[in-house]
């Protein structure tokens, strides 16, 4: 079957479009706050969406039936394409002159990130600072997702880019129709981040301030309006607390937040998932916080005003937080990790291949599919000495398709095997071995801050362009679960069949 080109630029030109109403929202916060951007951004969301609707326009006559091929083409060149066309309001605005930079900054936002390149966030234009946010939001939960609630409008059925989206093992859905499932999804989404938003805003929190920490963290993406990013807010442990909680259920998978809403509670408890994501949570939040305690200045690492509520407070709040922020794959910050003894150095490294739940907007490995390696990895032991026994690995007391376990397992070798050429191509820019494996577990996994020269108090601004590319890659093949993307580069792929 050949490719049905036609769908697939319609589909890039609709998300064209949603892009640049977005641009446009972005554009009216500029004006509101008078920054003086506001008419470049309003140009931006005008060319974005004179693009889409030219896509759309000519191929308006399109075949309506789209197959798994087209949907992994529109999803991953649907990131490329809305990562270059968001690159306009930095441009135009001067915010961002420099193009490289610009894309690193915006595929950053769209696969939720956080990495950056600016060195003085607060001196942005407030509209532009809405739009960095902006990108989050929309690349968090996916836009391809959002689109599937929309595409009965266009005529066209939705699970192939759905599957192509959300490649992970987890097939739970809240309604046998996908569409249903992503409006659903979405309202979720979007009442956590209006929560998020009046909780801050009553902890102190400006409404603007509120607004983008809600969205990145929501997101999972991190993006901050301040230079010191949450550290900001030392002094203001409530506010940190609330960011704790949004990073906690947004890390956690989307589908059991329907339930809660739904008094289905049960479900949530007898999630194997979800159990092993909060013990993790747990466990490493004792140890980092033990550690802190008793080895680790806090004041040195953390940008800190006077403790508040005490030392033992401070370094749970901490502990907490960081382990949180690094398992979601947020990337904020309330202080330099690396300075807390080499042994927490190691452990929030190897944190930054956990990734998050199934169904949440984290990046990362996912906690599921550790699981079921860990699972899988000890019924070898009863295999070894019953060589004919039928032992299948269980998942909430259901049986594993052999298969999915053979995919976990092709996943888990490609990711890691990713790592290292990452690591490797990094060092070939002249970057240092700590900094170089921070970059790329870092870009990999969507978390943001690395290690080194690249830590949590710096930001990406020293690396070279060529190396910017390379980690906008790993950026995205990460934010798709590699599958996704690196299918386009074998050559069966584009055989027509």
């Amino acid at each position: 079957m050949k490719l049905n080109f036609k769908i697939i630029f319609h589909f890039l030109g609709f998300l064209l479009l949603f892009n640049g109403g977005f641009m446009l929202l972005a554009s009216l916060v500029s004006y509101i706050y008078k920054d003086g951007v506001s008419l470049q951004i309003f140009l931006a969301g005008i060319l974005t969406l004179m693009a889409g609707g030219t896509a759309m326009l000519f191929t308006k006559n399109h075949n309506k039936v789209i197959d798994k091929r087209d949907g992994y083409i529109v999803v991953t060149f649907g990131w490329i394409i809305m990562s270059l066309f968001g690159t306009l309001p930095y441009v135009l605005t001067e915010s961002i002159p420099n193009f490289t930079n610009a894309f690193f900054e915006t595929i950053s936002g769209y696969t939720t990130t956080g990495a950056s390149i600016l060195n003085d966030i607060e001196a942005m234009p407030k509209g532009v600072l809405f739009w960095r946010s902006t990108t989050h939001w929309i690349g968090g939960m996916g836009i391809i997702v959002l689109a599937i609630a929309i595409l009965p409008l266009l005529g066209i059925g939705g699970m192939q880019l759905f599957a192509a989206e959300a490649p992970g093992p987890s097939g739970d859905k809240l309604h046998p129709r996908i569409t249903d499932t992503a409006k659903r999804l979405w309202l979720i989404y979007f009442g956590y981040t209006i929560a998020e938003t009046l909780l801050l805003k009553l902890a102190g929190m400006s409404f603007f301030d509120a607004i983008n920490h809600s969205m990145a963290t929501l997101s999972t993406g991190g993006f901050s309006t301040k230079n010191a990013s949450v550290a900001y807010w030392n002094h203001q442990p409530i506010i940190q607390y609330i960011i704790i909680l949004f990073m906690f259920l947004a890390g956690s998978n989307f589908v059991l937040s329907y339930f809660a809403f739904k008094g289905k509670v049960q479900k949530i408890i007898k999630d194997e998932e979800f159990k092993l994501y909060f013990k993790f949570v747990l466990v490493f939040t004792v140890i980092a916080a033990l550690i802190i305690y008793y080895r680790a200045d806090i004041s040195l690492s953390s940008i800190e005003h006077p403790m508040v509520l005490g030392q033992a407070e401070s370094a749970f709040r901490h502990s907490l937080f960081q382990v949180l922020t690094v398992i979601t794959t947020t990337g904020f910050i309330t202080a330099d990790y690396t300075m807390w003894t080499p042994f927490l150095v190691v452990f929030f490294f190897g944190l930054m291949f956990l990734g998050g739940s199934a169904g949440s907007t984290s990046g990362g490995v996912k906690v599921v599919r550790h699981l079921i390696l860990i699972k899988n990895g000890f019924l070898e032991f009863k295999r070894t000495l019953h060589p004919n026994a039928i032992v299948p690995v269980r998942y909430n007391n259901k049986a594993i398709n052999r298969f999915i376990v053979f995919n976990i397992l092709a996943f888990f070798i490609l990711y890691m095997l990713s790592f290292i050429v990452g690591a490797l191509v990094f060092s070939m820019f002249e970057i240092d071995f700590q900094s170089a494996i921070g970059l790329s577990a870092s870009s990999l996994g969507n978390i943001g801050p690395a290690l080194g020269n690249f830590g949590p108090v710096n930001n990406y601004a020293a690396l070279p362009p060529l190396a910017q590319w390379w980690s906008s890659f790993l950026m995205l093949i990460g934010r798709l679960e590699l599958f996704t993307v690196l299918i386009l580069f074998t050559p069966f792929f584009w055989r027509n069949r």
